[in-house]
């Protein structure tokens, strides 16, 4: 397997809320910079892409500034539309074909997150299980030790309940969770390189040079699928009392930068310590009995359980809006009016039974990383292109926001081919 989409994974991702705080501008400030950072959640897979991918610091920077973008142009196109959700702006900035398309990334790329959120919550479990329950080879571990059961028992107690409600109520507790889940592990995995025991393997430091032009591109998918964060940009500009394009500039910079800096320092150093021979799950390379190891992994997946709901939510709101666009009009008055709990279940069962079936996480990644660009470069430069002849702005600044609007859906539209034709042939 190639071990720079290998290590692609090593990051996680946090959905961001759309709440905020009410108390105050400033303490609501701190608050829209935490939910715009918790989306990418940079815990256990992407940091170490970024070792893996030192030598396209180019990339990385273009990229930040694309994405920096995005997130302004969003906040931009939801003051001009008046929408609350990034479907709604696209929709009525862009028309009602190209809001269908939105709907339908939007609800594939949800699913696809809620199956990577389920492996990694299996692959603590398994590892977890392992040190509770130790077995000497060649003894299996018990049935009910099995990642298939666990999983699943998980899914039906706890994923299913937390998911059941039709309003989330603690995303701000979830936020805050996933943030010191992240942080935490940033630290655990430097301490580790320089504390940590004799025994943990060491790989001597990789060469960082690109091993030629063309994997430069492969860098793209793995940074959208890890900085993605503004399918919620629009529900958190919306929520935030200060909606001053500025302010929303500077909260979208902050929290980018935030991100960058806690995926580099995991990154670095878990490639550093591992080098190719990385886990998928930075998580899964490092021994389970090591104390500081296993609190990493319970506060990571206890994150991951806790955001999965606000997944679901995203996703089931979406379908709850085709469903009363098109089923109630066919059927009448007679139709099923709020889905919710059949939604509810038919995700969970279909993203719980892809995290058991599906093959290796790393090839499924560059998929979502292909549909992130839609997300981050598509769909904001054509709400730019569109949304700027709304407004009363100087045919030279009108000129420039149309070129860089062009360019953006144009590098979208690349990335988005080259990573999911890589991907399938992962899958081939």
């Amino acid at each position: 397997m190639n071990p720079r989409l290998t290590a692609s994974k090593a990051s996680t991702v946090h959905l961001p809320c759309s709440s905020s705080f009410r108390a105050g501008e400033g303490p609501q400030a701190i608050g829209s910079v935490t939910s715009t950072g918790e989306r990418p959640r940079g815990g256990s897979w992407l940091g170490v892409a970024f070792g893996s991918t030192l030598a396209h610091s180019p990339a990385l920077q273009v990229s930040l500034v694309f994405l920096i973008s995005g997130l302004v142009i969003l906040g931009y196109a939801a003051s001009v539309s008046g929408q609350a959700t990034y479907q709604g702006v696209v929709g009525r900035l862009c028309g009602p074909a190209v809001g269908k398309l939105c709907e339908a990334c939007f609800i594939v790329n949800l699913l696809m997150i809620s199956v990577a959120f389920l492996r990694v919550i299996g692959d603590q479990l398994e590892k977890l299980c392992d040190f509770l329950l130790p077995s000497v080879p060649p003894t299996l571990p018990p049935w009910y030790a099995d990642q298939r059961f666990t999983l699943t028992l998980l899914s039906m107690l706890v994923i299913l309940p937390l998911s059941a409600p039709r309003e989330i109520g603690f995303q701000k507790v979830t936020s805050f969770l996933g943030t010191l889940a992240a942080c935490y592990l940033a630290l655990v995995i430097v301490a580790q390189y320089y504390l940590g025991p004799q025994g943990l393997a060491r790989e001597p430091r990789p060469a960082l040079s690109p091993s030629s032009w063309t994997s430069v591109f492969s860098v793209f998918p793995t940074i959208c699928f890890g900085f993605q964060c503004h399918e919620a940009a629009v529900s958190i500009y919306s929520s935030m009392r200060n909606q001053s394009l500025s302010h929303w500039a500077l909260v979208s910079v902050l929290s980018l930068l935030a991100c960058c800096l806690v995926y580099s320092l995991t990154g670095v150093y878990g490639f550093l310590t591992f080098g190719t021979e990385v886990s998928a799950d930075i998580l899964m390379s490092y021994p389970g009995d090591d104390g500081v190891i296993i609190v990493a992994r319970v506060l990571f997946a206890v994150s991951i359980v806790t955001v999965y709901p606000i997944v679901l939510f995203l996703g089931r709101s979406v379908m709850q809006d085709f469903w009363r666009r098109s089923c109630c009009q066919a059927c009448g008055p007679r139709a099923l009016a709020n889905p919710s709990g059949l939604l509810t279940v038919l995700w969970v069962t279909v993203t719980l039974a892809m995290a058991l079936f599906l093959p290796d996480l790393s090839e499924i990644i560059g998929i979502i990383g292909g549909i992130s660009s839609f997300f981050i470069f598509i769909f904001p430069g054509l709400c730019l292109i569109c949304a700027i002849d709304t407004e009363p702005i100087g045919p030279r600044v009108k000129c420039c926001l149309e070129v860089w609007g062009v360019v953006s859906v144009l590098i979208g539209t690349f990335i988005f081919g080259q990573s999911t034709v890589a991907a399938l042939l992962e899958l081939l």
